[in-house]
């Protein structure tokens, strides 16, 4: 009996990990399409961009240092945000942002780098969304934006746009580039992030526990 308890529990978390794996990849890739399009970064890759620029590191690097800090943040805020999965995504993200990055191709129409641009949103939504709700652990940003959200009762969207024009502003004063991609970022990534969560969580849930 404990032992068919250990396997089960083995399997979820087995799953869980997959769940995480793909879904850092898929919003690896969809933040790559989004700011190497040429409209400016995405929020958060202002920021990237700006301490990238200051200190002279990849904007992987610059991504691992910003996750080191929202993870301690977390840490005496909501604990409960921070998982092994945390750990995991963030590790894999940041490399696959550098790596990635040399592999995105783009045209010379701007109209139609403008709608990778918007696509690479959607997708980078899409995968945040799936590593979420595999509830084991959330990447750094989505556990500092879920931990704000629960400590408060505050919407999704409503709190990710606060963190967004926050690290739009800072990335700024610190040289990253700003553009439509931001405003973009400021728009519609809360509002797809949302409704990718209501979307995924059963699915993923049945997943899981079937599997299991």
């Amino acid at each position: 009996m404990l032992k068919e308890i250990a396997e089960m529990i083995y399997k979820k978390q087995m799953l869980k990990i997959l769940i995480v794996v793909i879904g850092t990849a898929v919003a690896a890739l969809g933040m790559d399409m989004a700011i190497y399009a040429g409209f400016g970064s995405a929020t958060l890759a202002v920021l990237w961009q700006g301490i990238a620029n200051s200190v002279n590191i990849t904007i992987g690097q610059a991504s691992l240092i910003i996750a080191a800090a929202m993870v301690l943040f977390c840490l005496f805020y909501d604990r409960s945000q921070i998982h092994i999965g945390t750990i995991l995504y963030q590790v894999i993200y940041s490399l696959c942002i550098d790596w990635f990055a040399p592999y995105i191709q783009f045209s010379s129409s701007k109209l139609i780098n403008f709608l990778l641009m918007i696509l690479g949103l959607v997708i980078f939504s899409l995968g945040s969304a799936l590593y979420s709700v595999a509830d084991f652990g959330k990447g750094s940003y989505e556990a500092l934006t879920f931990a704000i959200v629960n400590k408060n009762k505050y919407s999704i969207q409503k709190v990710r746009i606060v963190l967004d024009i926050i690290c739009v502003l800072g990335g700024a004063l610190l040289g990253g580039k700003v553009g439509l991609c931001t405003i973009a970022t400021i728009l519609l990534s809360g509002v797809l992030l949302q409704q990718f969560v209501k979307l995924l969580k059963p699915i993923i849930g049945r997943i899981v526990n079937v599997n299991a």
